[in-house]
Formats: C-alpha cells, structure tokens, sequence
C-alpha cells in the first residue's frame, strides 16, 4: 500500500527566478489549527535526482507507448517495448537493452520535425517513491532532459507531505522543484541548480544514467554532492563505465553504486563458507574461479570478483573477452604466494530473465590442489547452477543457496544509502581492483 501524501500546493509552473519566492510563499501559507496537523519544513537533507528516460520518450513519439513519462518500466512499458523489438525485427526481450535504444534513435531521426514532438504527460520529478520519501528529504531537484527543439528550461514547484505517524501533529513536508529542458539547456542551468540545494544540509545527488565527467552538468553535480549515487545496472557498457567510476573516486569523489548491494548476500555466504577454522587456511589454495551472471551486463560479476581479489590480495595480470554464447571473460591474477589464478566470467541467457540485467546465478571457488578444502558453489535459489553441476562439481564442494533478496529495486536500495553517511571503503577497494582488470584490456 503506497503512503497518502498531503499536498500542500499542486504543481505550479513558474520562473526559474521565481523558486525560491515561490517556495516561500506555500510556508508562508501555512498556518497551523487545533484540527489541522501543522505543516513543517524537513531538514534532513537535499538530493539532486537526474532523470534522463530517454527510452520511454522515444517509445511516446514513435507511437509505442502512450503512458505517461514517470520513469516506471511497469506493463505499459513491458508492452511498449516488445511491440517496438517486434516491428524492428529485433530479439524480443521486453527490456531496455543498447541495441533497441540504438534502432529507436535511429528511427525517431528519420521523422520529420513535427513528427517529433512529445505529447505524452510528462511526470516526472511531481513525486518520489514511498521509501525516500520516508527518511524526510528536505529538497529533491529533479532534472528532466527532453528530446526536441531547446526553448530553455521551465521549473515547477510544489510541496507533499507522507502521513506516515497518524498519531503526530506534524507533517514533515519536502519541497519538490522540477527543471525541463534539453540536455544543453539544463547544461547552461548546473550552477543554479547547484544553488538550490540546501547549503547546510548534506547533499545527494542520483545520477540515473551513465556518469559523463565531460559534461558541464554532471561535473557541476560531482562539485556540490557530499556524495553522488550512480546504478551499474542500467548501462549497456560496464566496462567503460566503471573506470569513469573509478576516476572519480581517485579523485575523492564520494562515489555509490546501488547494484554493489543487490548481492550483498553472495558475498556474505562465501565470507560464511571459509569461517570455520579448518577451511580458513585453505582459502589461500583457491586458484579457479568462475562466476555466473545473466547475460548482458557484467556488472555485478565483475565487483564480485575485484571484491574477492580486493580480500586475498590478488593483483590482475591480463584479461581477454569472448562473445560468444557465454559471453565469456578470462582473467588472470597472481596472489600474494605467487600463485596464479585463473577466473571465468561468463555470462548465461537466461529464459525468463529477472527485473535486473545481470543478476548472479552461480559461482565455484574450487584448487587445483585435490587436498585443499576450500571447493564451494554457491547458487541462486530461483536459477540454480545449471553450468556448475553439469560439471560434476557440486558432489565434492560445499554448496550454499542464496535466497533472492525481498527488493532489489532501486528506490528501495536507494532509500537504504540514504541512510549511509559515510563512505565504503570496501567498495573503493573493490572497484580499485576492477579498474586494474579493465585497463588491462584497453593494453
């Protein structure tokens, strides 16, 4: 059941000059009742959320899809999508993926002009999900790109409060302020966006698209944010991707990825695997590794696995890709006994696919050492270890199951880092390790 608001003002379109008067004027409306809970201001923290959704515009214009613009890939969207792979002869997935967003691109240029113009609403940024809106922000800025001609950048402002206690006399309100425009226009407006964010508060900002430390926005966000919040599931090329990331947090950016925490629970049961005192030496024989993911984004594959050499202290010293069926990955390390270990990353198609492009489903710790007891296989519950067992490797190794976690969406995981004030070390660590794998590629 979705949390009642209490809205304060509706959605009022307004100047750019005028926020700030604006938002002032609804406090100032607010008076306070013996029946009436009294309106306050929250005061926990700013965020800046960039809300590209390029996908579903594109889909609106082209007649695809005839929702609203929210940023929600529910059924409306599902079937959106299917219907445009079916008619551009493309893999029908039912899922954002590069090669479609390439050929609706494409055919969205071919249209004249006046063919490109959106008319679908457009809702983004008039709300947040329930379990943000929860821990009290007390200004989200929510930047929306749109797609045509650049006639600048309109703002829109309003205040909701979530009834989450009946039983105070207080609602904690956040203010919503909404910017639209093109890419360039909201370009040109980073320093007042920038300003809008509460000076004395900490600040966010979710960057929901690939980082891009070339654009003027982008760098403006990554200046002001205590901390800026990106999702690895969302990109088409990881690789690329993470060592931008990696930049970044070389250079003290305060960096998070919501996908490092959807498998948390992987990491934590291979920790609990080599607990008891008998097997805690034998992690140290460990020289093959293979990790199983659901085709088509590496993502989490490859933190879990610059997570475990980031622990064992193992340096990369090559990598070589494979697209083929798997889509295989081979990477070499070295540990610190001079052992080489050899990983496969592979990624498995999968027939009914989950909500997240490249989940985990398997990985085998095992040694070529036939007197070490480290071997373990750790699978998901829902897919199973289809590759793993059919190689007879699960008789002789410890085998765990990994239950899927309640919520893996990203307003849920987002409401969880809201809560994490300081920084990950773990995950720096990790993602240092990550990146020495993939420059070893670019070699």
């Amino acid at each position: 059941m979705s949390t009642p608001f209490v809205t304060l003002q509706k959605p009022k379109d307004i100047s750019i000059d005028e926020i700030e008067a604006e938002l002032s004027q609804i406090w100032k409306s607010q008076v306070g009742d013996n029946v009436t809970p009294v309106a306050t201001r929250a005061s926990t923290f700013s965020m800046v959320i960039y809300e590209p959704e390029e996908f579903q515009q594109l889909l609106a214009i082209l007649g695809f899809y005839q929702g609203a613009i929210e940023g929600v890939n529910g059924p409306m969207m599902k079937e959106a999508v299917t219907a445009a792979q079916k008619a551009y002869g493309l893999n029908i997935t039912g899922r954002v993926d590069p090669a479609t967003l390439i050929k609706l691109r494409e055919e969205c240029a071919k249209l004249p002009p006046e063919k490109r113009k959106l008319t679908n609403p457009d809702f983004r940024g008039q709300s947040v999900s329930d379990a943000i809106a929860a821990q009290n922000p007390c200004r989200i800025i929510t930047l929306c790109p749109t797609l045509g001609e650049d006639q600048g950048v309109t703002a829109q402002v309003s205040a909701y409060c979530p009834i989450l206690k009946k039983s105070s006399n207080n609602l904690m309100c956040c203010e919503y302020i909404t910017l639209q425009g093109t890419k360039d226009a909201l370009n040109r407006v980073g320093d007042m966006a920038a300003s809008l964010l509460i000076p004395e508060l900490p600040k966010f900002v979710w960057w929901k698209a690939t980082p891009n430390p070339e654009q003027d926005l982008f760098k403006k966000m990554v200046e002001c944010c205590r901390c800026i919040i990106l999702d690895s599931s969302y990109y088409s090329d990881p690789e690329s991707e993470f060592l931008k990331m990696a930049e970044l947090i070389e250079a003290e950016t305060y960096v998070a990825d919501l996908n490092w925490h959807r498998f948390s629970a992987w990491q934590e049961l291979t920790a609990a695997a080599f607990d008891p005192p008998e097997r805690r030496e034998s992690i140290q024989e460990l020289d093959q590794v293979v990790i199983d993911y659901e085709k088509g984004n590496p993502a989490q594959a490859l933190m879990f696995l610059g997570w475990l050499a980031s622990r064992l202290e193992w340096q990369p010293v090559s990598y070589t890709e494979t697209r083929d069926l798997y889509d295989l990955i081979h990477i070499d390390l070295v540990g610190p006994n001079q052992k080489t270990i050899k990983a496969e990353l592979a990624g498995v198609p999968i027939g009914d696919p989950g909500e997240i492009i490249g989940d985990l489903i398997g990985i085998s710790l095992t040694s070529s050492n036939p007197k070490a007891d480290c071997n373990t296989i750790i699978c998901s519950e829902t897919t199973g270890c289809m590759r793993m067992e059919a190689k007879g490797g699960a008789q002789i190794a410890r085998t765990e199951q990994v239950t899927a976690t309640s919520d893996q969406k990203a307003e849920f995981l987002m409401s969880q880092q809201l809560q994490r004030w300081g920084r990950d070390v773990l995950y720096e660590e990790s993602m240092a390790v990550v990146a020495q794998m993939l420059r070893l590629q670019q070699r």
